[in-house]
């Protein structure tokens, strides 16, 4: 036997018609967000994020080292803070994980002690006369120690992309100061790049940073 559904007559449902139409709502605007005050610092850069600029490195391939250099950097800016981070990192999958990185002071206003990069904490020295002063030396514990040719920010393009392969040449017996005098005497418009860098120590740029102490030993990975 199949059952039936009882139905509802339409008279008992409640009728609409003849009622005012319900009021609109009157229209929205958006809550206007306060404007920053004046007091409040800007947000500092995170870190943890990556560089919005182009990391500009070449390294020698494995199993081909040169016999002083290691490959060459060339950063956007002498501030070691912004620039490390995504150096390291890079350098972390190639070479394994960085503990340990040193500068010359000449052509870096400000060492920080250290520096923060993802996953890890790395620290930064310097040495004032037994590292050359265009050269980046990085330390692993684990694995050993690798040393980049530094590029002048302010370098041109082409003279850039020269030293990046000159430093990688199985063939290049150079360090960092050797390799850019040698470069600067095939092309000598290259001496250009070095203007602003001499300037620079004229007027007191070079020197030791603010607030470090010396290191009078080579820097290892402890």
């Amino acid at each position: 036997m199949t059952p039936t559904v009882p139905t509802v007559p339409a008279t008992a449902l409640p009728s609409t018609a003849g009622l005012p139409a319900p009021p609109e709502a009157p229209p929205t605007s958006p809550t206007p967000l306060p404007e920053p005050s004046p007091d409040v610092p800007s947000p500092v850069p995170d870190p943890m994020q990556p560089s919005p600029f182009p990391l500009r490195v070449s390294l020698a391939p494995q199993g081909s080292r040169p016999a002083r250099i290691d490959g060459a950097w060339w950063p956007h800016s002498r501030d070691l803070t912004a620039e490390l981070p995504a150096l390291v990192a890079l350098l972390d999958v190639y070479w394994d994980r960085i503990t340990r990185v040193t500068v010359n002071p000449a052509h870096w206003p400000v060492v920080p002690r250290k520096v923060q990069v993802a996953g890890h904490v790395v620290k930064v020295g310097w040495f004032a006369q037994e590292q050359d002063p265009h050269q980046l030396m990085l330390l692993s514990y684990r694995t050993g120690r690798w040393d980049l040719l530094v590029i002048p920010p302010g370098t041109p393009s082409d003279t850039a992309a020269r030293l990046m392969a000159a430093a990688v040449d199985p063939r290049c017996s150079s360090a960092g100061t050797a390799l850019m005098d040698e470069a600067a005497a095939r092309h000598p418009d290259d001496r250009a790049a070095e203007a602003g860098e001499t300037v620079w120590e004229s007027e007191g740029g070079r020197g030791l940073p603010p607030g470090a102490g010396p290191m009078t030993s080579r820097a290892t990975g402890q």
